[in-house]
């Protein structure tokens, strides 16, 4: 009698880890269904498709951080812009320098008046000389002001960026010019 309740309680075992494959093997299948494939006609081990979805969720985190940053930086723009355009801004004066540190990330915010003659290359100078590297520059133009948004990471291993010091410079830069 022991012996058939050990064979059926092996019996269970067998069917319930068989179960228990098959039902990771659909939910994997799923997972990678729902990723793109650099190769679709090469066969990929489970580990290796579960690496891909690692990564694809991965560059898609880094994509939302990224999105969310130029989300706040356009949403401050347009307030900045809207405020000086309604003259809600008490005290506030042209030229307008912003440089903010976000871990390897810099960014810098110049708002000037169309009258302002400085080089945009003479900023990133300014930037490349102090260990950032430029990763996108852009400007636009409204009314009477002129909006500089520079991005730049951080390339330099010493101490630290120094973004009071690239602010001074960049206030000297355009005060003077």
């Amino acid at each position: 009698m022991k012996s058939s309740q050990s064979s059926s309680s092996k019996l269970e075992r067998k069917t319930l880890e068989k179960n228990r494959r098959m039902n990771m093997k659909s939910l994997c299948f799923k997972l990678s269904s729902l990723t793109p494939s650099d190769s679709p006609k090469m066969a990929l081990s489970m580990p290796d498709k579960l690496e891909q979805a690692t990564e694809y969720i991965r560059n898609l985190q880094e994509n939302i951080e990224a999105l969310k940053k130029k989300r706040d930086l356009a949403s401050h723009i347009v307030e900045t812009s809207k405020d000086v355009t309604d003259g809600m801004m008490i005290g506030f004066r042209l030229p307008v320098i912003e440089v903010r540190e976000s871990g390897s990330a810099v960014e810098v915010l110049l708002i000037t008046g169309l009258k302002k003659n400085f080089m945009l290359c003479n900023v990133i100078s300014i930037i490349e000389e102090e260990g950032a590297q430029v990763v996108n520059a852009s400007f636009s133009c409204t009314a009477d002001m002129v909006f500089h948004i520079i991005h730049s990471q951080v390339t330099s291993s010493r101490v630290g960026f120094g973004s009071a010091r690239v602010h001074e410079r960049l206030k000297e830069l355009v005060y003077w010019t």
